[in-house]
């Protein structure tokens, strides 16, 4: 969901610009901003000691992110990075919460939102656990799909990217792309993937 930018502002929220790679804010670390993103994508990870990672999520354009943190008064569940470039929207945690207790209707859609995200988030974790690699990379690709069905469109991450985002080798994700190449289920031009 998105605020209205004028509201933001009014309650003192402020832009702030990320480069690509750059730490928005780092998992354990105490949550004290409402973030809503005007330009570019955000991802959500966790890494472990060996510094492997996996991604929770993607977030762009007009999206919001970290509100359950900060919701509940906890540190962030994971790290969020700037996937690309961005343009964030920042507000401190007090001002967003008077924002919610002011205006209903926003609070009603962060309801809607935050039922929405952990619905989709349990339905891809049923999906990628205990599943075949290539049934992994489908639902995961299915899951960032926006469009109708049997239009095939440029799949904007790399091989990396989807192996952290479904627990899987790099390795293991390339070999899975070459089958699916072979039985039409992806195309692949320069190297790019269309799903």
């Amino acid at each position: 969901m998105q605020i209205d930018l004028d509201l933001l502002y009014s309650w003192g929220a402020v832009t702030k610009e990320y480069k690509k790679n750059e730490v928005i804010f780092h998992e354990d670390t105490t949550a004290g901003f409402y973030y809503q993103i005007l330009e570019g994508c955000v991802r959500m990870f966790n890494a472990n000691d060996k510094g492997k990672e996996f991604t929770q999520a993607y977030f762009t354009c007009g999206q919001s992110f970290g509100e359950p943190a900060l919701l509940i008064d906890k540190e962030y569940p994971a790290t969020a990075v700037a996937f690309r470039d961005c343009k964030i929207v920042k507000l401190s945690k007090d001002n967003f919460l008077k924002i919610l207790d002011e205006y209903p209707f926003i609070q009603k859609h962060f309801l809607n939102l935050l039922a929405n995200r952990i619905y989709t988030k349990t339905k891809l974790a049923k999906d990628i656990i205990n599943q075949k690699p290539e049934f992994r990379i489908i639902a995961f690709l299915n899951a960032q799909k926006n469009c109708g069905k049997d239009e095939k469109h440029l799949v904007p991450y790399t091989r990396q990217e989807i192996a952290n985002f479904t627990g899987l080798r790099v390795e293991t994700v390339i070999r899975v792309f070459s089958r699916m190449k072979e039985s039409n289920k992806i195309e692949m031009v320069n190297h790019k993937i269309y799903y």
